[in-house]
């Protein structure tokens, strides 16, 4: 089933998202990375469409939504998130956060543990807590991050192009990959072309993620971590916090880099299906 774009009017802002399956099926939350947008999920909701009802919101300061000046906190998404729960009628869902929501997904099950069917973490950024003093250090990660690099400003929307077939998302130009970017970038303007995501949310993001633990103490919620082979956590130390924190953890390897949904997206989407088989919502 191809998603239906769909916009709500929250409290705060207007939020953008795409909407696949029937109503009244088991609800899925997929929710991307920074300086993503709900596009990434495109394969992904396809594929889980004919059993679940599922929604991926375009984050605040991302992709179609409103880009408030300030209100980057996770506690700020996650007021956003659970709005988008209570305009679907959800009491709780299977939710799956990616990189940095990976991060605050753990701590949306920390306030909130009964809005949780699963918890599912796809190669999460780094969980922990940072030192103030790193602050000092934003605007050297702000340069050399590659998915930062994304964000231009490029002079033509085919020097936009050249640099995304660099990065590590759009490994092998697939079509969902070239969709994937066309949705994330856009005109500015002054004629030049940049990514949709602003430096105040990158800003205030990284304030957030860097500077606040993501676990603190244990949780009950079933939760998944998925490991790509090539991503970002591939030691027995950097597991150690979900290991200790997250009671029912499972952790499961799947091929592919930080943005398995997009590099691998077949081998990614049976993961999440035999998950959720397994963890089936009572009536």
């Amino acid at each position: 089933m191809k998603a239906v774009r769909q916009t709500v009017t929250l409290p705060e802002i207007e939020l953008s998202y795409l909407e696949w399956g029937v109503s009244g099926n088991e609800p899925v939350l997929l929710l991307h990375g920074l300086a993503d947008h709900a596009g990434v999920w495109s394969n992904c909701g396809e594929s889980l469409s004919s059993a679940y009802h599922v929604v991926a919101p375009d984050l605040r300061g991302h992709g179609n939504s409103s880009k408030p000046k300030t209100g980057y906190r996770s506690i700020d998404i996650i007021r956003d998130l659970q709005h988008l729960m209570q305009h679907f009628g959800w009491n709780s869902a299977h939710i799956v956060g990616h990189s940095w929501m990976g991060k605050v997904v753990p701590k949306w099950a920390t306030l909130h543990p009964e809005q949780f069917n699963t918890a599912v973490l796809v190669d999460p950024f780094f969980i922990g807590k940072l030192p103030e003093l790193f602050r000092l250090t934003f605007p050297f990660l702000y340069r050399v991050l590659p998915f930062l690099k994304g964000m231009g400003p490029f002079e033509t929307y085919d020097a936009a192009v050249e640099r995304a077939k660099t990065l590590k998302q759009y490994r092998g130009w697939s079509a969902l990959q070239q969709n994937a970017f066309k949705e994330s970038i856009e005109e500015k303007p002054n004629g030049t072309w940049g990514s949709k995501f602003t430096e105040d949310a990158r800003d205030g993001v990284f304030e957030d993620v860097m500077l606040v633990s993501g676990l603190t103490q244990e949780i009950d919620v079933p939760t998944l971590f998925v490991k790509p082979l090539e991503g970002l956590n591939r030691t027995a130390f950097q597991l150690k916090p979900y290991r200790r924190y997250l009671k029912k953890l499972e952790i499961r390897e799947v091929p592919g880099n930080h943005w398995a949904f997009l590099v691998e997206p077949e081998a990614f989407s049976v993961t999440l299906l035999e998950y959720f088989k397994q963890h089936p919502v009572s009536p």
